[in-house]
């Protein structure tokens, strides 16, 4: 198979989606850290670039967040590369690397995670990023934004404009959602 690769600016401006034509990962991974990266090779070896400060895997891309004072238009074509390369030699991200999405709770709790799953997580993904479901206590969902939605300028939007108010009209008991620091 040849594999194609291209770039896609995400709303956080220090990380760009990588896009493959052949699927990744089933679900998604973050190595918010290089020391985070130690169980996978492909995140490991990309930590190797100096510039690279975040690597986040779902489907069939990786995002990278680079360093600050970095520019995209000096590793960009890096990057490209490496991830073609990598991708062409097998070196892609390990089944075992994700969690299932596997609902439980109350029926209040497994409505909010499936509007979440169904309808925000293909959003936020085509972004660059992840939203994990953490908790639902008293009106308030917490959540969690991984990837390039972790310290975007507008996350914050998106919480609130778009998935509170979403969780807001589709549920009732909802009054807020709140992002868990990650």
């Amino acid at each position: 198979m040849n594999i194609n690769v291209y770039t896609e600016a995400t709303p956080n401006p220090a990380t760009m989606k990588f896009i493959v034509n052949k699927l990744l990962i089933n679900g998604s991974v973050d190595y918010p850290t290089k020391e985070s990266a130690e169980t996978s090779t492909f995140a490991k070896e990309l930590y190797k670039f100096s510039f690279v400060n975040g690597v986040f895997f779902a489907s069939n891309f990786v995002t990278v967040t680079k360093t600050e004072g970095t520019d995209w238009a000096d590793i960009e074509p890096i990057l490209k590369e490496f991830v073609k390369g990598a991708v062409e030699s097998e070196l892609v991200v390990k089944a075992e690397e994700h969690v299932e999405v596997d609902f439980e709770g109350t029926d209040t709790e497994i409505k909010i995670q499936q509007i979440l799953n169904d309808y925000v997580r293909p959003a936020v993904e085509q972004d660059g990023g992840a939203i994990t479901y953490k908790s639902f206590d008293e009106g308030i969902v917490t959540v969690e934004l991984r990837g390039s939605c972790s310290g975007c300028p507008s996350s914050t939007v998106t919480l609130k404009a778009g998935i509170e108010n979403l969780l807001k009209r589709m549920v009732p008991g909802v009054t807020e959602v709140v992002s868990e620091a990650y």
